[in-house]
């Protein structure tokens, strides 16, 4: 899961007259807002078997008009193309994030993580084939790439039960990555993932 980052002083005068109205006007429910990352660099996203469900940070809809002006204006800047993918990600709009991505990986299809952050949109998108196929690019570009490694397992497991797949991904990951941060974590999906793959050839 790509990680979030919450500003919660920006627009703090915004959100406390907008909580105001909705309280009077509702009858007490409180409104929680957390704003997205301004222009942050892509990282190495990790899939994981649902999208992020509470606290949705909300996209600065002037921000992401601002890239996507830049873009009908120059459909080549890179940087405006990724920074709009990264604003819808991080509010978990991520069918809205996929062209961005996509247009910013045609652009520079060397970048491993725009090239992850893309198969894991589309994961969280409801795509898991298309997921995978965007990670297979990902492992054209740098075939031990940790992160990638552990969502094609994720997706081979959760997303199109292919257990043997998964196992594969995961043994990859913790023989060229040895000091990953999540290696015992892995280790335990890796368990699971082989007594599934046992089950399944019997």
């Amino acid at each position: 899961m790509r990680e979030y980052e919450e500003d919660e002083q920006k627009y703090s005068w915004i959100v406390y007259a907008v909580c105001a109205l909705l309280v009077g006007g509702l009858g007490g429910y409180m409104i929680a807002i957390a704003a997205a990352r301004p222009g942050a660099a892509p990282v190495q996203a990790a899939a994981t078997t649902a999208p992020p469900a509470a606290a949705t940070p909300l996209v600065d809809e002037g921000e992401l008009k601002a890239f996507r002006d830049i873009l009908a204006r120059d459909p080549k800047n890179l940087q405006a193309a990724v920074s709009a993918g990264n604003l819808l990600y991080d509010a978990h709009r991520y069918v809205e994030a996929i062209p961005f991505y996509q247009q910013a990986f045609a652009l520079n299809g060397s970048d491993v993580n725009v090239s992850t952050d893309l198969g894991t949109a589309l994961w969280y998108a409801g795509r898991p084939v298309d997921a995978l196929a965007q990670y297979e690019r990902s492992l054209s570009i740098s075939p031990t790439h940790a992160q990638t490694l552990y969502n094609v397992g994720i997706v081979r497991a959760d997303g199109t039960h292919d257990y043997p797949g998964a196992v594969a991904a995961w043994e990859k990951l913790l023989e060229s990555s040895p000091a990953y941060p999540n290696a015992s974590a892995v280790r335990e999906l890796l368990a699971e993932a082989r007594l599934k793959s046992a089950v399944v050839r019997q």
